[in-house]
């Protein structure tokens, strides 16, 4: 059995681990990455893309030209030529929050089984899908309505506070902006463990919540960390993709060149793997905070008293233990 000393577990050690994993199962990952990962990232970037393309279309669409003409010989009642962009930005919500959740629960329940060691099968991850999906839907549901809501105070709050105190109306907003992102980053960092329980431990609702804000206790400043390296990093692929994209779509056919085709597909293929190591890194990050708790030596036990064994060529495969120190 494979032993990990980490006296300050780091998130450099998270992700070496989370790829030791990965890279012992490749094959079952890739797959569920093409399952739920790819279609996930591919939408990410190429709904901003498609979204300015609608809004913003090349001058010379038929549409467009159409509109000038309708512009110019006004009728009594003109009908817009585009659709409410309203439908296509629910539909795209819908689909991202479903395969979010497909890829979250497939991808937890494979990692959790590959840091014992334990084979892991497609079908088995596939079907676990199926049996988390709905408690994550519940959880990350309440979640962000916990997190509108904490919006909507400060918002409703602030606004009546600043219509007496106009003259220090500018200091209380960026004053309450400050402390908005503070609250709602605390929460995120003591819920990063949510779903992990979830599919890991079989809880739904605020249960998972609170048992991820115990279990974070003393790691919050790696989860913090996590969150900002995986954050920062979508957020600057897809940024960078969209800005890119605006510009070439300013030409009527730019939209259209190979050169934006492999943006948008190398792109989606780094935020797949952002992905997939995000998921990956929450689930170690799990294990790691079981540990500095003193409840990985019971399952360890437990995995023992199955009689599983290793063969010697699993290399990758074998069960891995961490042991924190905490000084």
């Amino acid at each position: 059995m494979a032993t990990l000393s980490s006296p300050n577990p780091s998130l450099f050690s998270i992700l070496s681990e989370s790829k030791r994993i990965l890279n012992a199962h490749s094959r079952h990952f890739l797959a569920l990455c093409v399952l739920f990962l790819l279609p996930l990232s591919f939408s990410l970037v190429v709904y901003p893309t498609l979204l300015n393309l609608i809004t913003h279309p090349p001058s010379d669409n038929p549409k467009v030209l159409l509109r000038g003409f309708l512009d110019f010989h006004p009728r009594e009642q003109d009908q817009p030529i585009f659709s409410d962009t309203l439908f296509l930005s629910i539909l795209y919500s819908l689909f991202v929050f479903a395969f979010s959740i497909l890829a979250t629960g497939s991808i937890t329940f494979s990692v959790f089984h590959g840091f014992y060691g334990r084979p892991v099968k497609l079908i088995s991850a596939i079907k676990s899908v199926f049996l988390s999906f709905l408690p994550l839907f519940v959880t990350v549901v309440i979640t962000q309505v916990v997190f509108s809501l904490i919006v909507v105070a400060f918002g409703g709050f602030f606004l009546l506070v600043t219509k007496n105190f106009e003259l220090y109306s500018n200091y209380l907003v960026i004053f309450g902006g400050v402390l908005l992102v503070l609250v709602l980053g605390y929460l995120q960092v003591n819920w990063t463990l949510a779903c992990v329980v979830v599919v890991v431990e079989s809880r739904w609702g605020f249960e998972p919540l609170r048992r991820s804000a115990s279990l974070m206790r003393g790691m919050r400043k790696l989860g913090l960390s996590l969150f900002l390296f995986f954050g920062g990093s979508g957020g600057i692929l897809v940024w960078t993709c969209g800005a890119v994209s605006e510009l070439d779509i300013g030409d009527s056919y730019g939209w259209k060149s190979w050169g934006f085709v492999v943006q948008i597909v190398v792109t989606s293929t780094f935020l797949m793997l952002l992905l997939l190591y995000n998921a990956a890194a929450n689930t170690v990050l799990y294990m790691y905070c079981k540990a500095l708790h003193g409840e990985l030596a019971m399952e360890i036990a437990e995995e023992f008293a199955r009689e599983y064994v290793s063969l010697p060529f699993d290399d990758g495969k074998v069960p891995h233990v961490i042991s924190v120190v905490v000084g």
